[in-house]
């Protein structure tokens, strides 16, 4: 679950990192009204869940309330990557003396929570790891003992933090590791962590992104959720309990695991194809959640076959196949569908289908060969 950067800011503070004055505004009038409080110049900021809003001009400087009024309007509304801005954040505007990047992730291949910082503060992470590699300095946290004050120190000295202020860094570094670990983040980041023509460090930007999975004990946190910038179908695949990604492949995936999901795509790259998306529908699979799943699946107009590969263990093959049944009676889709039913109930679930006269395979490869070939028919028939 992604955070708006006033949410992140404010969970920051609560864990003793300054931020900037300031509040969100959903109309002109508001923004003018605490531009009007914070009193001088402020920075009208976009709040999407999406990079790049400054380059989309998402962002904009403005001196006095009138202005901040007059930005907001042209700020509200704005289409930035597909999401419409629905709020501003106007904050006080900060003297910026220089920029630093800070922030926390989980490295899964070294299985320890890292600690990223950079002088190249302002710019994406991803840009600078991609062409200045040596300036992203890291540091592996030890799971036992946590976050040190010397590990604070070490960063502070690669990134060239002043002498005076390494006392306030370490603060705002244990507090941003402090944040990342109570909220079970798997991302926090700062990104300016400006230092100020009067000295100080403020951060000025912050972003948090939460573990779905950790969020039945994050219940402030879950509150938080904006639905409305999420993808839809990401979220009625949540309502659902099915765990949903969109890719931009052209062959729909629905399978009960994520281990065998992950394998389903593989299958499918091997055979030529490109899988649509992840979707695992779970263990216990009920008719109604595959129905769902379905409808999910063929949302994407991209897709040109639907690939099934259930192992019925707890899931139960009939109830899959009267599950898919039920979608193709609701949506009448001309996308061709391979099913491979193994396990509980497969001679059921197989009847089921035999009767609808629904392709099917008794294997994985032949399930994904099938898939292949009606995509790419249905492509080439589509083109003619």
């Amino acid at each position: 679950m992604n955070l708006h950067e006033y949410q992140s800011k404010r969970v920051f503070a609560r864990y003793g990192i300054p931020i900037p004055n300031g509040d969100v505004a959903s109309t002109p009038v508001e923004a003018r009204e605490v531009a009007k409080v914070l009193g001088g110049p402020v920075v009208v900021k976009a709040q999407v869940l999406v990079g790049g809003r400054g380059k989309a001009g998402g962002i904009k400087v403005a001196q006095t309330p009138d202005e901040a009024e007059e930005k907001a309007d042209a700020i509200l509304g704005m289409d930035i990557k597909g999401l419409t801005v629905g709020k501003v954040l106007v904050d006080q505007a900060a003297d910026i003396r220089d920029e630093i990047y800070l922030g926390l992730t989980i490295d899964r291949a070294r299985r320890r929570v890292v600690m990223m910082g950079s002088s190249e503060g302002g710019v994406d992470i991803e840009e600078v790891a991609a062409t200045m590699p040596e300036k992203i300095i890291k540091i592996a946290i030890d799971p036992f003992i946590g976050f040190r004050s010397y590990q604070a120190l070490e960063l502070a000295l690669e990134l060239g933090i002043p002498t005076e202020l390494t006392r306030s860094f370490t603060q705002i570094a244990s507090g941003l590791y402090d944040a990342f670990m109570a909220s079970d983040a798997s991302l926090a980041e700062i990104n300016p962590l400006v230092v100020t023509g009067d000295g100080k460090l403020l951060a000025v930007d912050g972003k948090m992104v939460i573990d779905d999975n950790a969020l039945f004990r994050q219940s402030m946190l879950a509150e938080m959720r904006d639905i409305v910038d999420e993808d839809p179908y990401e979220a009625e695949a949540r309502r659902y309990g099915l765990s949903y990604v969109k890719l931009d492949g052209e062959i729909g995936c629905m399978v009960n695991g994520a281990g065998l999901s992950m394998a389903t795509m593989d299958m499918i790259k091997l055979f030529g194809g490109s899988p649509a998306n992840f979707l695992d529908v779970g263990g216990g699979a009920t008719s109604d959640r595959v129905a769902a799943a379905l409808r999910i699946i063929l949302s994407d107009s991209n897709v040109k076959a639907v690939l099934f590969n259930i192992f019925g263990g707890i899931t139960r093959c009939d109830e899959v196949a009267r599950g898919i049944l039920v979608a193709l009676d609701e949506l009448k889709t001309p996308v061709p569908m391979v099913v491979r039913l193994v396990g509980t109930n497969e001679e059921e679930g197989r009847a089921i289908l035999a009767d609808a006269k629904m392709e099917t395979a008794a294997t994985l490869a032949e399930a994904a060969r099938k898939a292949v070939a009606v995509a790419k028919a249905a492509r080439e028939g589509s083109a003619q």
